[in-house]
């Protein structure tokens, strides 16, 4: 019988997912061990564990296949280089997120084009300003945007954008999916199709690639009109780079869920900048679907493991996602 450690630290969604894998597939001995030395010694013989293993306990693992990890991006330091050169294969739920996030986006995007920002500013001085705007309506028919990661949420937004009319161009590595009208491009070529959006938006996990991959010399290659927009990681963005952007007018605003520090300090300029929309890592808070989601995929895998047969969102260990 096949070997399940859910790693600590438990939770109740941990608990509750070893719980629904025991009951549905009772062919798996399912263990939640509440401390790292319980987990230590579970991890032996095991054949299949969900969350992080540390090195030391990886170094114990002497049968182990399949790791699946809970988050499409998970924190800095979960992919080391052991794992990494280990033969055991890696999962994610990406794709989970799909619509939530885009809708998100989509906020921004709306917001920004309208000029939210600014008669937002107004309503908390209390005044009518029907010229409050000080940056150029954008007619999405007429916009470009460029997306940068077409995955499950990048081609969702792609699909929204074209329903608005606008064009859109896709940055990906590695495309899975295909969305009519979608250009579709490799990221050494961003900086080439910069230069054409009106609005920029970010959808990539932080891996070596990506790091800081929005800076200084990214942002004066943008239009001085354009809008920048992260949902994906906060360590693809170099903040300080941002605002000065923002502040030198190279581009025009932007719309930020995710920052390369949170929380973002109390004093950090972005809060006083005009023509900014900025929300607090919450663009899934409130998704009551997506724990469900997540099982499925855990729960779809854990059957294809049984039968030996290749499993689904394989992560690219090396690229991190």
């Amino acid at each position: 019988m096949p070997k399940f450690v859910f790693m600590p630290p438990q939770d109740d969604l941990k608990k509750e997912f070893a719980a629904r894998l025991s009951d549905t597939l009772p062919e798996f001995e399912v263990h939640s061990p509440e401390t790292d030395e319980l987990a230590s010694d579970l991890i032996v013989d095991a054949d299949a564990a969900m969350g992080w293993i540390p090195p030391e306990t990886l170094k114990k693992a002497e049968q182990i296949k399949w790791l699946h990890n809970p988050d499409a991006g998970p924190f800095f330091g979960y992919y080391y280089e052991d794992l990494c050169k280990h033969d055991l294969t890696i999962t994610n739920p990406r794709g989970i997120y799909w619509d939530h996030i885009s809708h998100h986006i989509m906020m921004f995007l709306l917001g920004l084009s309208r000029g939210l920002p600014w008669y937002s500013k107004s309503k908390s001085e209390k005044r009518w300003d029907r010229n409050a705007r000080k940056t150029p309506y954008v007619f999405l028919g007429d916009a470009t945007v460029l997306i940068n990661g077409v995955g499950g949420i990048g081609h969702e937004t792609a699909r929204l954008c074209r329903e608005f009319g606008m064009r859109v161009i896709g940055i990906d590595p590695r495309p899975e999916y295909k969305i009519d009208g979608v250009e579709m491009h490799v990221p050494t070529d961003i900086e080439k199709y910069l230069p054409e959006a009106d609005f920029v938006i970010s959808t990539v996990p932080h891996t070596p690639e990506t790091e800081f991959m929005f800076n200084a010399k990214t942002f004066k290659i943008m239009k001085n009109s354009a809008y920048f927009i992260n949902v994906g990681r906060g360590m693809v963005c170099k903040l300080d780079d941002l605002v000065e952007a923002i502040e030198s007018s190279e581009i025009a605003g932007c719309g930020l869920d995710v920052y390369e520090i949170e929380p973002l300090p109390d004093n950090h300029k972005l809060w006083s900048l005009d023509n900014v929309m900025l929300t607090p890592h919450v663009a899934v808070a409130e998704a009551a679907n997506l724990n469900n989601r997540r099982y499925e995929i855990l729960e779809n895998n854990a059957k294809l493991f049984l039968k030996n047969q290749e499993l689904i969102n394989i992560v690219d260990k090396e690229k991190w996602f």
